[in-house]
């Protein structure tokens, strides 16, 4: 891949058109806590419809296909959070929305995404073996496919989080996005440096699926067995590995990756419900984790933003953090 293939401002403001009256524009929340060097806020993707930013992502890819296309019915790979925007996007724009899920994934996930209308499919914890399936039944069925990071309409579609961003907080100099498959970390990277690029843009991910960081320092793509990747509690940031096209946007756009521990990704979720009043998911809270622990990996800063990528968390797991 080349230059070429990275998406464009172009690109990422038809995007913003097509969302405008179907993605939430979300509010910067400012998180007061001691100890920060400037001024931080949340992007508070969870109060998106879906309860994520994939809806993003699904709805500009799937309000792009033809008639037709959207007749043979659209197919997804994903842990939770694109199966229930796919859902969403399918059923608003009158497409059967089939959805191959790991058994593993959360209930209230599943249960959402069912309740979206969708068909789902119940495969086993592995990313790839997500994707394995969603490709077979997808040869055999017609279905067409809506990946959950590795396209140019998912990476424009997520990107509109980063345009958002620099519309209300213009003074902003660091963006901490979650990092997974990469769909959020490289559209927001390339919303950002296409327009500010001495802005810094920097991924954050559990330490134990290190995947992405790993690739970003090697300089090539690096995979991680699934048995390593799933000891996280984050299980929207299970994948593991990069998409090819995010990697190239995360190579050109992004200054670094960096991790957080699992308590303090459990300590991030208790920040932001008391002192942000907002319900994060493991996997949104990666990024104010590394606001209140890793302070000095993220100098200098006057106004950050650390996205929250969703708040679609189980109740039960919710309430032991809280009771802790």
């Amino acid at each position: 891949m080349s230059a070429t293939s990275l998406i464009t401002v172009e690109e990422l403001r038809a995007a913003q058109g097509r969302l405008r009256t179907v993605a939430a524009h979300t509010p910067l929340v400012r998180l007061a806590e001691p100890g920060f060097a400037g001024d931080v806020y949340v992007k508070a993707e969870s109060l998106q419809p879906v309860g994520s930013f994939k809806i993003r992502g699904a709805y500009n890819k799937i309000s792009q296909l033809s008639p037709s296309e959207r007749s043979c019915g659209v197919i997804t790979y994903s842990s939770g959070n694109h199966a229930q925007a796919v859902a969403y996007a399918a059923r608003a724009l009158g497409a059967k929305a089939v959805i191959v899920m790991p058994e593993d994934a959360p209930k209230i996930k599943r249960r959402a995404t069912a309740a979206l209308g969708a068909e789902i499919v119940p495969v086993g914890p592995a990313s790839s073996e997500r994707k394995q399936k969603a490709e077979e039944l997808q040869a055999a069925h017609g279905y067409i496919m809506v990946p959950p990071y590795d396209d140019p309409a998912i990476i424009a579609g997520q990107g509109t989080c980063g345009l958002e961003i620099l519309e209300d907080l213009a003074e902003v100099d660091l963006v901490l996005s979650p990092v997974s498959g990469g769909g959020l970390l490289s559209g927001i990277a390339a919303a950002i440096k296409h327009q500010r690029p001495e802005v810094r843009v920097i991924g954050i991910e559990p330490e134990l699926a290190a995947d992405a960081q790993e690739s970003l320092r090697a300089g090539h793509l690096v995979t991680w067995p699934a048995e390593m990747t799933t000891r996280t509690i984050a299980d929207g940031l299970r994948t593991q590995s990069l998409g090819e096209l995010n990697f190239l946007h995360v190579r050109a756009f992004v200054d670094d990756i960096l991790t957080v521990t699992e308590e303090e990704i459990r300590e991030a979720m208790r920040t932001l419900v008391h002192s942000a009043r907002l319900t994060p998911e493991p996997s949104g809270a990666v990024t104010t984790a590394a606001m209140l622990f890793h302070q000095d990996e993220l100098l200098p800063y006057r106004k950050a933003v650390a996205v929250l990528s969703g708040g679609n968390v189980d109740p039960e797991l919710l309430r032991q953090l809280l009771s802790a």
